[in-house]
């Protein structure tokens, strides 16, 4: 059974000396120095020009996956805190070595934040995009160099992964990437397994992979120094994830089902109507009917609904994840928090009308084709380019081209796998418009 003092570990890369918690500046937490150090990336940066819910939005309050992943931040805290405060009063040692409970608030906080830091360009469809680029595109002919698991991480390309590997990745004189405490970078790995077996069990934490084979040992050092339990019953690579990774996913599912869901109805492609009967559900308790009358304008009216949607939806999260702590620490808890919930069919109903309406909406299925094209586009003409570059025979637009790529992503290596995925981390951290911009510029057009 994985224990919590091991588990909040304020290791980080390169760290000799262990990180006592009483020995912290309680003005900048260990902890809160991580959620500094993710929203001052270039990485998080990029996200206010990357896709949410409508790719390129011409209107100005539909989120972004910068604003996204702030609002699942303050859901994350809260969860975080409310659990913590629990968790201290069973576990009176924690207390002893100087524990808080916004200890918990602040880890999943960082780990929220940057949960979608690994996102390509288009949202979602930008991982297909990648996939499929290496899996039926011009990218297959690379099989034959790769083993099977670097294979499919290219044609399985996973956010979750990229993730990890933005936030942990060396380069010269940076070791560690962004240096993040261990117990932040565990809640951060939702699925804490390599990319194959795929899907081996139905177990949530084998639901997709969590490092690239680049990562591996960085992720073994993390697992191990956490006590992550090992789940592979074989040499492939799996573990039971970070207890407090179920209250960073459900801060994401309760952000995405309701305010995904919000979007839609502001921007017209769900009716009003449909907020009344399907939010109503979760808020029943706890509307108060007269201020919710008193409100004159459909934003405000849906923004009650939807805070009230939240706080009820923090309260079942918190009594789920309480109710089973032994039997997430032992890892035999197999579903995500809300699976569980008292509303997981309306939640499922806001889900299924958001697919919809909003998902398959002609605007944003024809600004995914869109994304298709481009990434497909990009990756074709930087790995031929960087691969010629390593032959010793690149032609005179290769030559402009990686006059092009940043200088870290610019490595001369024999290895086939390490070129690619250079290539895939730059365009995967490329933001919506500057993806759009560079394509334009290599099909000719300099406007």
């Amino acid at each position: 059974m994985m224990n919590w003092e091991q588990l909040l570990s304020l290791k980080r890369f390169g760290d000799t000396e262990k990180r006592p918690r009483a020995k912290q500046d309680e003005t900048r937490l260990g902890f809160e120095v991580d959620f500094d150090r993710i929203i001052f990336s270039e990485a998080f940066r990029s996200l206010q020009d990357k896709t949410q819910v409508i790719p390129l939005s011409e209107t100005d309050f539909v989120h972004t996956r910068l604003t996204h992943s702030l609002e699942v931040s303050v859901v994350g805290r809260t969860l975080g805190r409310r659990v913590g405060k629990v968790l201290l009063e069973r576990h009176p040692n924690l207390q002893e070595l100087g524990y808080t409970f916004n200890d918990f608030g602040a880890i999943v906080a960082a780990a929220s934040v940057m949960h979608d830091i690994g996102n390509p360009p288009f949202g979602h469809s930008g991982e297909k995009a990648i996939g499929e680029y290496f899996k039926s595109g011009n990218g297959a002919q690379y099989k034959e160099e790769l083993t099977a698991k670097e294979y499919q991480d290219l044609i399985d390309f996973e956010g979750n992964a990229n993730g990890l590997k933005i936030l942990t990745e060396s380069r010269e004189g940076i070791n560690g990437g962004l240096r993040l405490s261990y117990a932040t970078l565990g809640a951060f790995m939702k699925y804490p397994k390599e990319s194959l077996p795929k899907k081996p069990t139905t177990h949530i934490a084998d639901k997709k992979y969590g490092f690239f084979q680049s990562e591996k040992e960085a992720f073994l050092d993390i697992v191990e120094d956490l006590g992550l339990l090992n789940k592979s019953q074989t040499k492939d690579i799996s573990y039971h994830r970070h207890p407090l990774t179920f209250l960073v996913e459900a801060a994401d599912d309760i952000c995405y089902t309701i305010i995904d869901f919000e979007d839609g109805i502001n921007l017209g492609l769900i009716e009003e109507e449909f907020a009344l009967e399907y939010l109503i559900k979760l808020v029943k308790n706890s509307i108060d009917t007269a201020k919710y009358h008193s409100l004159k304008f459909k934003k405000d009216r849906i923004s009650y609904l939807r805070a009230l949607a939240i706080n009820t939806l923090i309260n079942e999260a918190v009594e789920i994840f309480l109710a089973n702590e032994t039997e997430i620490l032992k890892g035999t808890f197999e579903n995500s928090l809300l699976d569980k919930c008292t509303y997981e069919a309306q939640i499922n109903d806001i889900l299924k009308i958001s697919v919809s309406k909003i998902y398959m909406s002609q605007e944003v299925v024809e600004k995914e084709v869109a994304g298709y094209k481009i990434i497909a586009d990009l990756l074709d003409i930087f790995v031929t380019a960087l691969n010629n570059n390593q032959t010793g025979k690149p032609t005179n637009y290769d030559k402009l081209l990686l006059n092009l790529l940043p200088n870290e992503f610019m490595i001369e290596t024999s290895s086939t796998y390490k070129r690619i995925m250079s290539i895939c981390s730059y365009v995967s951290r490329m933001s919506d418009s500057y993806a759009i911009r560079i394509h334009k510029k290599i099909q000719g057009s300099i406007i």
